[in-house]
């Protein structure tokens, strides 16, 4: 999925994953997923989709600050 903004590029076949956290089982539609990446550039974003029944039914990715993705991957 990219994500683009007017200065930023979200990519995440170019992006390398840092943490990947998994919620249900495969076809849970109340299953989801979040996955922490960081770009190339040193930019982070976290990428979320999940089933028609989570939080994220539909495919997210949000920017995310460098001391913010830390405090995530510390607590996920």
């Amino acid at each position: 999925m990219v994500k683009k903004t007017k200065t930023k590029t979200y990519n995440t076949e170019t992006a390398t994953v840092v943490k990947k956290v998994t919620y249900g089982v495969y076809g849970d539609p109340a299953g989801y997923e979040q996955t922490m990446f960081v770009t190339p550039e040193g930019d982070y974003f976290l990428y979320t989709y999940g089933g028609a029944d989570s939080a994220y039914s539909t495919e997210k990715i949000t920017a995310y600050a460098k001391a913010k993705a830390e405090e995530w991957i510390k607590n996920n």
